[in-house]
């Protein structure tokens, strides 16, 4: 017997009914918000991409009132773009909710599926394989084409560099990638020596790119989330340097009226004192 998901209460239902009015409401015209009516799906994205940092930020906080809020603006975004696709006779809400909903199903059928495709459970590339399934038969589709060109810098290249590795083109191991790292490290330093970063600031800012890139090789050999562990750094980063700040402001002084030498010391204090933890 095929598995279906559960539905939702009456209560979550007039609450997504609720929104979709506050937001039709809010587009309009005549009664509606001059700023909300001005946007368009351009002017909108850089909030979603937005909102969707900050859910990541509250749970690296695990703050979990701050997830609730950041989530709600999260799915404001969603209503947002709904409502001007709707507006266009394109798309509404209820096609978005439908098309991820059939879509999860379909890739699921170790829940949602037959008796044998549940037993079967979940073997290795799955995903991957459900996913390629849905993509149009079009022989001049390259092996990199889908990779979103406006997801995190650091993030695509982990998926142009696990798409590349799908048909091969790949190191086998970690050693090949800490010898590029060291190549494109020095290539940097060439450029820094020979001074032609001073005349040409695109080659430094190409071979600066070069080396983020095989950074980014190197996380993904070692199944590291690039974005999370920078995140992860600059929280230590801040952590630290308010330490310092705290011991400056017990003297009466700010780190502009300090040395780096004093600075330093503090810094050492502060990552031992985590460490000592």
């Amino acid at each position: 017997m095929t598995s279906h998901p559960p539905e939702n209460n009456p209560r979550d239902q007039r609450l997504i009914t609720a929104l979709l009015d506050v937001m039709a409401a809010l587009r309009t015209p005549g009664t509606g918000c001059p700023w909300d009516l001005e946007q368009t799906f351009a002017t909108i994205a850089p909030y979603t991409i937005e909102e969707a940092y900050e859910v990541a930020d509250a749970i690296d906080k695990n703050d979990l009132p701050a997830l609730k809020e950041e989530l709600g603006d999260l799915l404001l975004q969603v209503v947002y773009h709904a409502r001007m696709a709707e507006e266009r006779d394109a798309f509404a809400f209820g096609d978005v909710v439908e098309a991820v909903t059939t879509k999860m199903i379909r890739r699921h059928p170790h829940v949602f599926g037959t008796e044998e495709e549940r037993a079967a459970g979940v073997t290795a590339g799955f995903w991957e394989r459900a996913k390629d399934k849905e993509k149009p038969d079009d022989a001049a589709r390259g092996v990199l084409d889908g990779v979103p060109v406006g997801l995190p810098a650091l993030t695509r290249a982990i998926k142009l560099q696990n798409k590349a590795a799908s048909v091969g083109f790949e190191w086998p191991s970690l050693g090949p990638v800490f010898d590029k790292l060291k190549e494109e490290l020095g290539e940097l330093e060439d450029v820094l020596v020979g001074g032609e970063a001073a005349s040409d600031r695109t080659k430094i800012e190409e071979e600066f790119g070069d080396l983020l890139f095989v950074v980014a090789n190197v996380a993904r050999h070692l199944k590291v989330d690039p974005e999370a562990a920078l995140r992860a750094a600059n929280q230590k980063f801040t952590r630290r340097f308010h330490a310092i700040e705290r011991k400056l402001a017990q003297d009466g002084r700010t780190p502009a009226q300090s040395t780096l030498a004093e600075m330093d010391l503090l810094w050492d204090q502060a990552k031992a004192g985590e460490r000592g933890r």
